[in-house]
């Protein structure tokens, strides 16, 4: 065990901060409902922003993002389009405010401002849509649990604890048991304080891993001086074409491999997969996860669309730094790591934390150390603070205690936080690998999940039995697929997307259109864009000043400039740490350019 005292000291002080955290915001998150699980709807748009950004900021994936970084050079910044991580864009451009308009507390709730409280579906919209938040949720606890475990495994050697623990592990499940040790932490200071400590905790975790990422940069940058790395034809270049062309066979033979496992050959086809579906899961809106919590916590529309575009600006270069200083560091001294999983094949997701274990100081390894411990607690207190409101505020509140005093919904909450902390602890135990989540989460189910909420804010005609037919049937089809297919998820979507657009379609002609008076309400107070138009007449014979929204050319360009802007933040410090100084000047000059652009097309036309 390398870690010596300095480190353990970090270390434990952060874990007994966020205990501390959890007892200080105790009694402000017991107020009353919205205080507990949205804040008050009261913290500023950075604050919520910068925990966004650092739950985003998760060890699970940035393991993978390494690992990809390592295998793909710089034309992994494509892969996490997968996510896709340029939803972000279309939701800062104009989602965000749409949704926010809602005054919603959850995403079950929000549907009640689009197919009312009553007609055909109303109830299983109502019911698919908890389901769904509920099974990304726990598929994001198990995803965050199997890539913690992992994680501390290097740090804290098996041989150096199994003595003092009073029961026999076997070396399969050693990850597993750390895992479910830090999870408790996590569990307890975001049980207790809510939202409010879940916030506080992120901003704290932010600062730490700013300063852990700055450093691990520093250090790859000094091991490369005068070294070159051994990589393979076309690794420095972001570009491709129809074939990924990158040959590790002389270099590190188990790289090709992972690129032939992960279905990533075909770089073109997959790129044009990833695209296909990005473009759709962005249009449907945030999932009900974590994300969409913190948008409908803001406290204006006008915040929601400010608070969404901090995200992307605060983490990427934060988190590229780090990302592309452990490659770095990976590549120059790769033959001294070990990174046989126990089957001994090679395991790129051990780089990360093979790399820190090995390659920084006493006292930066602790900061770091304690950076990616708070990455994962971060993730997991906003994923666990979404399910649990969607299981108090829509299930419980709904059907079971609609007039629940505040006492007995705070309690409910704890209760409710503990047994989902244990299924998806559970669901962890089912995983093999982190990718093997993720590949499901965002090929699978979210395939299933496009469809539907793509139509409910662009068609009028929509109804609440068309969503929840078309949830029903991807739902299914993705809990379905793995069992009946092979290879990669996200070659599935085109047959789930058809399958649940089908679904949709039927389910919605089945019965009758929405009240018009829910459409009506809808159409003026959220006011999207899209095939509005019956409702748009009946919206002006009531209010003849009603103005129809007309951006969406305006919106569109903003997203395209967005999406380039998020690629060169993404860029920037991976030009930087690899002393490439041409393209490092050419995208500082295309970053001062989007920003020019949006301050005139973007924040000076931000409204409520």
């Amino acid at each position: 065990m390398k870690l010596q005292l300095i480190d353990i000291l970090i270390l434990v002080s952060y874990l007994v901060t966020m205990i501390l955290i959890g007892f200080w915001m105790r009694k402000k998150a017991r107020q009353n409902k919205e205080s507990y699980l949205m804040g008050g709807k009261s913290l500023p748009w950075y604050m919520l922003g910068l925990s966004d950004a650092s739950d985003m900021f998760d060890i699970s994936g940035t393991m993978w993002m390494v690992a990809l970084c390592f295998v793909y050079g710089l034309k992994s910044i494509w892969i996490p389009w997968l996510w896709p991580v340029f939803n972000q864009v279309f939701m800062m451009m104009f989602l965000s405010k749409w949704l926010r308009r809602s005054n919603a507390n959850t995403g079950a709730e929000w549907l009640r401002t689009r197919f009312g409280l009553s007609g055909r579906g109303v109830k299983g919209s109502h019911i698919i849509v908890i389901a769904f938040a509920l099974i990304s949720c726990l598929g994001f606890l198990a995803y965050g649990f199997v890539g913690l475990g992992k994680f501390m495994e290097v740090f804290i050697p098996w041989d150096s604890v199994k003595d003092y623990v009073p029961f026999h592990v076997t070396d399969k499940y050693v990850p597993h048991f750390y895992g479910i040790v830090f999870t408790l932490f996590a569990m307890f200071y975001s049980i207790l304080g809510g939202m409010h400590s879940i916030v506080l905790g992120d901003v704290i975790k932010y600062a730490i891993m700013t300063i852990a990422c700055i450093a691990i940069a520093v250090i790859a940058m000094q091991n490369l001086k005068g070294h070159t790395l051994n990589v393979p034809e076309g690794w420095s270049d972001p570009f491709f074409s129809w074939q990924l062309n990158l040959d590790w066979s002389r270099i590190a033979a188990d790289a090709n491999k992972k690129i032939a496992s992960d279905g990533f050959s075909l770089f073109g086809l997959f790129f044009m997969m990833m695209l296909l579906k990005g473009v759709f899961a962005s249009l449907a809106g945030p999932a009900p996860n974590y994300d969409m919590q913190k948008v409908l916590s803001t406290r204006s529309p006008k915040d929601a669309s400010k608070m969404t575009g901090f995200v992307s600006i605060m983490l990427l270069p934060i988190r590229y730094s780090m990302i592309t200083g452990l490659t770095v560091l990976a590549l120059l001294y790769y033959n001294q790591l070990y990174l046989k999983g126990p089957d001994g094949v090679t395991d790129f997701e051990k780089i990360l934390p093979a790399t820190v274990n090995n390659f920084l100081p006493v006292g930066i390894l602790g900061i770091v150390l304690t950076g990616l411990l708070g990455a994962f607690m971060g993730t997991f207190s906003g994923t666990l603070n979404a399910a649990q409101a969607y299981i108090t505020n829509d299930i419980y509140l709904k059907y079971i205690n609609p007039v629940a005093s505040t006492k007995k919904i705070i309690t409910m909450n704890y209760i409710v936080g503990v047994l989902v902390v244990a299924v998806g602890v559970f669901f962890g135990f089912m995983a093999s690998d982190v990718n093997e989540i993720l590949q499901w989460i965002v090929g699978g189910l979210y395939g299933g999940y496009v469809a539907a909420n793509c139509l409910k804010w662009y068609w009028w005609r929509f109804n609440a039995n068309g969503f929840f037919w078309g949830m029903a049937v991807g739902i299914a089809a993705a809990l379905i697929m793995p069992y009946i297919t092979t290879g990669l998820p996200l070659y599935w979507w085109p047959l789930l997307f058809v399958l649940s657009m089908a679904g949709c379609i039927i389910g919605t002609f089945a019965a009758p259109p929405t009240e018009a008076a829910v459409l009506k309400s809808f159409y003026k107070t959220v006011r999207p864009w899209g095939f509005w138009q019956p409702v748009h007449e009946q919206v002006v014979a009531d209010d003849p000043a009603f103005v129809a929204n007309k951006r969406f050319k305006l919106d569109m360009f903003n997203v395209v400039i967005g999406i380039i802007g998020q690629l060169c933040f993404t860029l920037l410090p991976m030009y930087f740490i690899l002393k490439m100084q041409t393209p490092l000047w050419i995208t500082i000059g295309v970053i001062i350019l989007v920003v020019l652009i949006l301050k005139r097309t973007w924040w000076n036309k931000l409204e409520d």
